[in-house]
């Protein structure tokens, strides 16, 4: 299935390594994800999104964006379709206002609920997915349950409300189309996996959802600890919660001096705007949401044009 790169640092860097040079980048993922590529960059906290159905390996903008890129936060995705259409519109990463989101997974049997899916995105969202992915629906689905919770152009969008919405969100998937696969190699197209990351470019939350995600938030030694002016012991040695100097989350693991620790299934990672990070362990058992009245008053001014 598709492949995803997300990063979050106290500093803007270049990626050009983590998507193009490293033996294992994901240029070279897309060998065998070839349905499109996409990346997302945050510049003056703006998303900047560029996206292409060609395959990132042979495509020359991919390697001239991935060049070019000096952000704080990155989000960067290789596609291998499960659902929808080789167009622009079904291309991850997704967009709406300061959010992006990129996702590595399948709600099972989409088209036969798609429109029950769809049913639960507030309106005043719903008329903003552009594609026919079920990718973008999780996404929209997602935004109307952050929405009940906090103003989504809120620039520090608390993380604890963005793992609730994520679990609220998650938890309609599970009622409509069934538990999550926790065999990655399980099928997929009638399986649910929901394996994602999601960023306004300050709150940064990922997800492992069946498929493979693995998380950074050290290196074994930093080449510029002696010269970086944001050098912290943090930098060096795993922590379980508080400050991090970056957070970066891959499909595969990435060659270089980053430590990379596979997350649970149902766990999830995410750091807030302060770049301090929590972790959320799987809950068990939890509870189906139950299906609320649409949000068109609480939600009013969200759909505005962007």
């Amino acid at each position: 299935m598709c492949r995803i790169f997300g990063f979050r640092s106290v500093m803007q860097s270049q990626v050009h390594r983590s998507l193009v040079s490293a033996d294992n980048a994901l240029m070279q993922q897309s060998e065998n994800n070839p349905d499109g590529w996409g990346v997302a960059y945050y510049i003056g906290g703006a998303p900047h999104v560029v996206k292409s159905v060609a395959t990132a390996v042979s495509d020359e903008m991919f390697r001239r964006v991935s060049g070019v890129v000096t952000s704080e936060t990155v989000l960067a995705h290789v596609r291998k379709a499960t659902q929808g259409q080789l167009t622009v519109f079904d291309t991850h990463p997704f967009q709406y206002g300061s959010w992006v989101m990129v996702h590595n997974g399948n709600i099972a049997n989409f088209g036969e609920i798609r429109e029950q899916v769809l049913d639960r995105v507030p309106p005043v969202l719903r008329r903003f997915i552009l594609g026919h992915t079920d990718s973008e629906a999780l996404f929209y689905l997602m935004l109307g349950k952050m929405a009940e919770r906090c103003d989504l152009e809120r620039r520090g969008y608390p993380l604890d409300d963005l793992a609730e919405a994520a679990r609220a969100a998650i938890d309609i998937v599970r009622e409509l189309a069934g538990e999550l696969c926790e065999d990655d190699g399980g099928d997929p197209i009638t399986s649910n996996f929901l394996t994602f990351v999601i960023t306004n470019g300050q709150t940064m939350l990922a997800h492992q959802g069946g498929k493979l995600l693995h998380c950074s938030t050290h290196k074994k030694h930093c080449p510029e600890r002696d010269s970086c002016p944001y050098w912290a012991e943090e930098c060096e040695r795993k922590v379980e919660g508080g400050f991090v100097s970056h957070l970066v989350f891959s499909s595969e693991p990435l060659q270089g001096d980053n430590v990379w620790e596979p997350m649970e299934i149902g766990e999830m990672i995410g750091v807030d705007w302060r770049m301090q990070m929590q972790r959320f362990g799987r809950r068990q058992s939890s509870p189906v949401a139950p299906r609320h009245d649409e949000l068109e008053h609480e939600l009013e001014g969200v759909g505005q044009d962007v």
